[in-house]
């Protein structure tokens, strides 16, 4: 079956996690991906948080399914002669230097589309034009700049990073949505054009909510938020625990089993449609016409009782006891799930929403797959590759070299980087 990228051939410059999430993403659409890396070293995360001695890490494996890995020293001639021709040769360059990087190594914007004219070059930096534009990011910096730590966490405490990794992977998502706009679009224009993407923008942009609500100060107290009625809000968006960031209340749940399971726990949101159907499963019909119940209004300065009534209910079933009871009268509501579990559900494994990959020297692992599932464009999660494995397949292949000119690349100071 035909893939939905297959043709396009990706030049990958990137690194660590946010590149890589956006260059593994068009592979599993069938991108051809041809991973540049330092001969001899590779990808830092080949050796970042290793787990199993003398095999590439996790981190590294579950970032670069389904690409090529060639070994490249940009400072050589025969090097620079393979980048050059692979810069001729590709779709699209991604990358994800230190600002300024790709410019020392010769390729500017101006090169690049002297080499390609059609070429696409894909960059994520860390901020967009202005003060910080030249600092250094990381996934937790980009959370902190990005509006997401301040309004993450509880009122009472510091700023908090999410588990999830908004800032790397986040931004790499983003990224791969202008590239493949950007080749839609040069399907009319003929031409290549830059696509950039700021970590920092990148964050604000799934921090949405709380830039409304920043708004919404001027206009008086956020009466959805925990803080409602007790505390006077001040002039910027506080942290709401796990208040729902929409117009419908919710929170976190302790079920059955909470005093030793760290996991025992239910997201509640208590929708106005169904609020009667909550009464009656929590044992409080009453409420259904109390006027201090009744309606969502009189409701909000008194979310704190209205949890710990339904937390006594919950707390007496376990979180997945409680969502089958709660499902059947459509209660929004999500068990928390640990990564074991998620691990061990066998339909996420069904969808390929979680796959066993199997290693050649680390042997078998799970791995996340495409989140995205397209009826005509099935992805298949293919191993990482070792670093240089495809170096003769891409001189030949995709560059068209004769083998007599192979063998000399091969041997060349440019793949080995040997001096």
């Amino acid at each position: 079956m035909s893939k939905a990228l297959d043709g396009v051939k990706i030049l990958d410059f990137t690194h660590v996690q946010s590149g890589p999430t956006c260059t593994q993403l068009l592979a599993w659409f069938g991108a051809d991906v041809i991973k540049v890396e330092r001969p001899g070293v590779g990808d830092i995360t080949r050796g970042q948080l290793q787990d199993v001695k003398g095999a590439d890490s996790l981190y590294f494996t579950m970032l670069n399914h389904n690409k090529r890995s060639i070994t490249i020293d940009g400072r050589d001639k025969s090097g620079k002669e393979v980048l050059d021709a692979l810069v001729k040769t590709c779709d699209v360059m991604v990358e994800n230097f230190a600002p300024g990087a790709l410019d020392r190594m010769g390729y500017t914007w101006e090169r690049i589309q002297a080499l390609n004219p059609k070429m696409i070059l894909a960059s994520i930096k860390g901020f967009g034009p202005g003060p910080y534009e030249d600092c250094k990011v990381y996934e937790n910096v980009a959370q902190c700049a990005g509006g997401a730590a301040s309004t993450t966490g509880f009122d009472d405490g510091p700023p908090l990073v999410t588990g999830a990794q908004i800032g790397d992977s986040g931004t790499g998502l983003h990224l791969a949505l202008g590239i493949v706009a950007a080749l839609f679009q040069r399907n009319s224009t003929g031409r290549g054009q830059k696509v950039d993407v700021a970590m920092q923008d990148g964050v604000l942009n799934l921090c949405r909510v709380k830039l409304r609500d920043q708004q919404r100060l001027a206009h008086g107290p956020l009466t959805e938020y925990p803080q409602y009625p007790d505390t006077e809000f001040g002039d910027t968006v506080p942290r709401a625990g796990n208040a729902s960031g929409g117009g419908q209340p919710g929170w976190i749940l302790k079920c059955k089993g909470w005093e030793t399971d760290p996991n025992a726990y239910i997201y509640f949101i208590a929708q106005a449609p169904v609020w009667e159907a909550i009464c009656d499963v929590i044992g409080k019909p009453e409420w259904k016409t109390d006027p201090d119940y009744a309606k969502p209004p009189a409701r909000l300065p008194r979310l704190k009782h209205i949890w710990d009534t339904i937390e006594a209910w919950t707390m007496s079933v376990t979180k997945f006891e409680a969502m089958e009871t709660l499902n059947k009268y459509d209660i929004p509501c999500g068990p928390i799930l640990s990564m074991k579990e998620i691990s061990e559900d066998q339909s996420l494994r069904a969808t390929g929403t979680v796959v066993e990959v199997d290693h050649p020297t680390r042997g078998k692992y799970l791995s996340v797959g495409n989140p995205i599932k397209m009826s005509d464009s099935i992805s298949e999660v293919k191993r990482s590759p070792l670093l240089g494995e495809h170096n003769a397949e891409i001189l030949k292949d995709v560059l068209g070299f004769d083998d007599a000119k192979v063998a000399e690349l091969l041997a060349s100071p440019g793949l080995t980087g040997k001096r």
